[in-house]
C-alpha cells in the first residue's frame, strides 16, 4: 500500500519498511530498539559468563540465581534452560542466552524476575510440559550413552 505524501515525517508503523527510509535514517526504529535489546542481553551474558571460556560456568550460574533470589536448584532454573534450549547441563553459550531472553522479552535483570513466574506457567501448561519433560530427560543425562538417570 502507498503511503500517503502527508506522512513524510513519521515512518510506518507496520513491520514493512520500505528500503528507502532505511537508507534515509541508517535503521529503522524497531531495529534500534532489537539493537538496543541486544546489548543489554549482551551485557547481562557478559556478566555472568567466563571470559576465558565464552560461556555462563556453574559458579556464573549460581551467582544469576542468587540475584534472581533462587536457589540453584529451582526448577525454574531448568526451565530457563529449556526456553534457551541449552545444551550441556551447568552451561549457557551466548546465543542460548539470546534466545532464551528474547524469547521471554527480558534484557534485564529486573524483567528476567519478573518472566520466571510467566515461564512457569508456560511449562505446566498442557502443550509444553511434554517437550519440557523431554528436555529435562535429555538435559539430565551426563554419560553418551546413558539411558537412565540415577536416583
Amino acid at each position: 500500500m502507498p503511503r500517503s505524501s502527508s506522512r513524510k515525517s513519521a515512518p510506518p508503523k507496520s513491520s514493512s519498511v520500505h528500503s528507502s527510509d532505511v537508507g534515509r535514517s541508517g535503521k529503522s526504529s524497531s531495529s534500534k530498539a532489537v539493537m538496543k535489546e541486544s546489548e543489554r542481553i549482551d551485557h547481562l551474558f557478559d556478566s555472568y559468563a567466563n571470559s576465558s571460556s565464552g560461556m555462563i560456568e556453574p559458579e556464573g550460574i549460581e551467582a544469576l540465581c542468587s540475584d534472581l533470589g533462587v536457589v540453584h536448584t529451582d526448577v525454574r532454573i531448568l526451565m530457563l534452560a529449556w526456553k534457551m534450549k541449552a545444551e550441556k547441563q551447568g552451561y549457557f553459550t551466548q546465543d542460548e542466552w539470546q534466545r532464551g531472553l528474547k524469547a521471554l522479552k527480558a534484557d534485564t535483570l529486573t524483567k528476567l524476575k519478573k518472566a520466571l513466574p510467566e515461564l512457569e506457567k508456560e511449562v505446566w501448561g498442557p502443550p509444553n510440559f511434554l517437550d519440557f519433560y523431554a528436555f529435562a530427560f535429555q538435559y539430565s543425562l551426563t554419560e553418551e550413552k546413558q539411558k537412565t538417570i540415577d536416583i
